[in-house]
């Protein structure tokens, strides 16, 4: 979408991206970062600094709930499938995560479902499809129309259950 001056409201340079790994991610989360840092991303490396072993709950679950606070617009974990910090970042009232391995499910992940954080297996996948995907991801925006009602209703189980 283009405002009356011709440019993208939502550029990469107005983002403030959070991204974070377990060491398993480690090495596709540095590159991830160069690749964002490059496209003039506002990206702050919540973690990890080396290959040690850690937790990935502690990651994951630290990260979302800053996203959570609105520290940043959008977050990226990484561990080896996507799917434990997944699971982490949507313990997160108000969080909606999504374990993207495509483009079609990085676009929708927003674009249908509003996604605040996508999570990506180093394991699983590859370094230029990463970049891809992520860049899908941040380039999309929720569409709202039927999607909305279904939102609000993620958001409602999750009233019902955190209280």
């Amino acid at each position: 979408m283009q405002d009356s001056a011709g440019s993208d409201p939502m550029t990469s340079a107005k983002l403030r991206v959070a991204i974070a790994a377990d060491n398993l991610g480690f090495q596709l989360k540095n590159d991830l970062m160069t690749h964002l840092k490059a496209g003039g991303y506002e990206v702050q490396d919540l973690g990890v600094d080396s290959e040690a072993p850690v937790d990935y709950p502690d990651i994951g679950g630290a990260a979302a709930q800053r996203v959570a606070a609105g520290e940043f617009d959008r977050g990226i974990l990484v561990c080896g499938t996507g799917a434990g910090m997944a699971i982490c970042a949507n313990k997160v009232p108000g969080i909606r995560a999504v374990c993207v391995a495509d483009p079609y499910t990085a676009e929708r992940a927003k674009a249908s479902n509003d996604a605040q954080i996508i999570t990506l297996g180093a394991l699983t996948t590859g370094r230029e499809l990463a970049k891809k995907l992520v860049d899908i991801f941040l380039h999309a925006e929720f569409q709202g129309g039927r999607s909305a009602p279904k939102v609000e209703k993620i958001m409602e189980i999750e009233r019902r259950y955190t209280r």
